[in-house]
């Protein structure tokens, strides 16, 4: 089964399966980019975090492989008058074309060995001083029942993210959070949150 296979059956269950709030932990840095205009949602699915930043001004694109997930995305941005490019794309085949200001995701599933080369492209898409701002379950998460994947390929350590974005700063945390989002997370749970901000290169004129 597929990226799309798996996510659409998933997002065919029930209206929104993760709910229609934004995850906590990505709405409360909102503030940090204020000033930031271009806005990218990785593995959007369903379309939560988008809707709420595009309601706060920022100009938002969202990648998923589910096209079922996309259009419940695209026809919230209708009813609520908001404009969001969706493309629905396994982020795998994602083509580096355009910076963004800040890119966001909640819950991506990636591989350890596809993590790399995804990572190396969000790097590569921020502006200088542009940020990454994401929540990952750890490794941890396994022995919880709140949601997620249980195969440790799956989830995410500290190290995944110290190991790479070397053009950036980074803080990144492990912590135990009450999830309430839809059906999909529910109750306690361990994740890795992430703010990685990319340093303001200086070129030297001679």
């Amino acid at each position: 089964m597929n990226q799309q296979e798996f996510w659409n059956i998933k997002f065919s269950k029930i209206d929104y399966f993760y709910g229609t709030k934004a995850n906590e932990f990505l709405s409360s840095k909102i503030d940090l980019f204020t000033n930031h205009k271009s806005l990218l949602c990785l593995g959007e699915g369903e379309g939560r975090n988008a809707i709420l930043f595009a309601k706060n001004g920022f100009e938002v694109s969202a990648i998923d492989a589910s096209d079922v997930g996309l259009a419940k995305l695209e026809l919230r941005s209708k009813d609520e008058n908001l404009n969001i490019k969706t493309v629905c794309m396994d982020l795998n085949h994602w083509i580096v074309d355009k910076k963004y200001d800040v890119i966001v995701a909640s819950y991506l599933h990636m591989v350890k060995g596809e993590r790399e080369e995804l990572f190396r492209k969000i790097e590569d898409s921020l502006n200088p001083n542009g940020y990454f701002i994401a929540e990952f379950f750890s490794t941890k998460q396994a022995t919880y029942n709140s949601g997620g994947p249980k195969d440790l390929d799956l989830l995410y350590s500290i190290e995944d993210f110290k190991n790479h974005f070397e053009s950036c700063e980074k803080h990144v945390y492990e912590e135990i959070v009450t999830l309430d989002e839809g059906i999909g997370h529910q109750c306690e749970a361990c994740v890795i949150r992430v703010v990685i901000q990319k340093k303001q290169t200086s070129i030297n004129k001679f």
